[in-house]
C-alpha cells in the first residue's frame, strides 16, 4: 500500500467505529459507545500520523502521546480528552472494572462522550483533508 491508501484504510476504518459507536449508543450498550469512540479517535490519528510524516504510527494505544508524536499540537481541553478515552480503553480489557464502568457510564455520560468524539474527530478529519 502507498502512503494514501494507508490513510484511506485508517479513515475508513474510523468512519465505521464511529457509527459503531452511535449504534451502541442507540441499542443502550454505553460501556461499548465509550470503546467504539476512543476506536475511532485511535483510527483517525493514526491516518494523521501517516498523511503528516508517511511513516506507519506507533504502536501504542496512547491517544495523545500517538498525536504528540505527529508534531501537532492540541488545546490542553483536547489533550486531556485524549487521555480520558486512552484510560477508558485500557479499561474496558480487563473484566474487573467492567462491571464499575458500567455504573458510571449511563445515557447522559455517554452522549457526552460521543458528541465530544464527533468535536475531535471532525477536528482531526479537517487536518488530513
Amino acid at each position: 500500500m502507498d502512503k494514501q491508501e494507508k490513510v484511506e484504510y485508517w479513515l475508513d476504518i474510523s468512519d465505521y467505529d464511529l457509527e459503531t459507536a452511535r449504534a451502541m449508543f442507540f441499542s443502550g450498550r454505553y460501556l461499548y459507545v465509550v470503546f467504539m469512540c476512543q476506536q475511532a479517535i485511535e483510527k483517525i490519528i493514526k491516518a494523521l500520523y501517516i498523511h503528516i510524516s508517511g511513516q506507519e504510527p506507533p504502536k501504542t494505544h496512547n491517544l495523545a502521546f500517538i498525536f504528540q508524536k505527529s508534531g501537532l499540537k492540541a488545546s490542553q481541553e483536547t489533550l486531556n480528552f485524549l487521555n480520558l478515552l486512552t484510560a477508558h480503553y485500557i479499561q474496558n480489557r480487563y473484566p474487573e472494572y467492567k462491571s464499575r464502568l458500567s455504573t458510571v457510564l449511563d445515557k447522559n455520560k455517554a452522549r457526552q462522550y460521543l458528541k465530544q468524539t464527533e468535536e475531535v474527530y471532525q477536528w482531526l478529519n479537517s487536518l488530513i483533508i
